[in-house]
């Protein structure tokens, strides 16, 4: 008894286009005029998502940019804060060095008074000094540091400023959006399903081409009518009148030479 063959599949290539398999595009369940019609009906569907996604525009894309905006204004809030605290502490620490500094300044004040000779009282009035010096620079780092704090205080509420503002902008832009989705979803969801019961009909290598050719495309057009009689309904480049009659006849895919989309008969519209 013989052995059947088993058909051995060549992996996809994502650079493939319609141009690159149109010698196998027949070998499938569905016949050539069948898959052409439901790749046809598959960019309808196609183009009427496109056209319900442009009535949302830049919205989408202005959400998430708010959203982003505000996250970061957001962390730079609480770097701001984070300063203003580390500043804080550093301001206790300042006057506990003041406190100490006046501790020992009343301490050498004390035993100048009880000095037994010159020496001596030129090192107290040495040390007093030093306490001295170290109690102005405490006192001059607190200033610079309460300087510091009012300042970012100051960038703190700029920034809590812009929060609010883009906050009410978000909430407007998704209301917005939201409107349109909302008065669009029921017939994106139709096309959607339209669209997968096509995409479930199309072999792999095919559905492969024609995504490829649509993200290729300004128009996202993969698959076309004759325009006009005569021409690609993609790139209006004329068609020879053979491959006319090779479109009307539905039997082969025809590609067009210019623009590589597929070109099927006007009449499917």
């Amino acid at each position: 008894m013989a052995k059947k063959t088993k058909k051995v599949e060549t992996p996809i290539d994502q650079r493939e286009t319609f141009v690159s398999i149109q010698k196998s595009f027949a070998d499938s369940d569905l016949s050539v005029e069948e898959k052409l019609k439901t790749l046809y009906e598959l960019q309808q569907a196609d183009t009427e998502i496109d056209k319900i996604l442009q009535l949302r525009g830049e919205l989408p894309l202005e959400v998430e940019a708010l959203e982003n905006e505000i996250a970061d204004l957001k962390a730079k809030a609480a770097r701001i804060n984070e300063q203003i605290d580390d500043a804080g502490k550093r301001i206790t620490e300042y006057k506990h060095n003041i406190v100490e500094c006046d501790a020992q300044l009343e301490k050498y004040k004390a035993q100048v008074d009880n000095v037994a000779n010159s020496r001596e009282y030129d090192s107290l009035n040495k040390e007093i000094e030093n306490q001295g010096l170290l109690r102005e620079i405490a006192e001059k780092n607190i200033y610079e540091t309460k300087e510091f704090v009012a300042s970012k205080k100051q960038e703190l509420e700029a920034v809590k400023e812009k929060v609010s503002v883009k906050n009410e902008d978000l909430k407007a832009k998704k209301q917005e959006l939201a409107t349109i989705i909302e008065s669009t979803s029921k017939e994106e969801e139709k096309l959607r399903a339209a669209r997968q019961q096509c995409a479930d009909k199309i072999d792999a290598r095919t559905m492969s081409a024609y995504e490829r050719i649509r993200n290729s495309c300004n128009n996202h057009l993969a698959v076309v009518s004759v325009f006009n009689g005569n021409a690609c309904g993609g790139c209006f480049s004329t068609i020879p009148p053979q491959r006319l009659i090779d479109i009307a006849s539905n039997k082969k895919m025809i590609v067009c030479e210019y623009c590589g989309r597929i070109l099927v008969n006007p009449d499917f519209e």
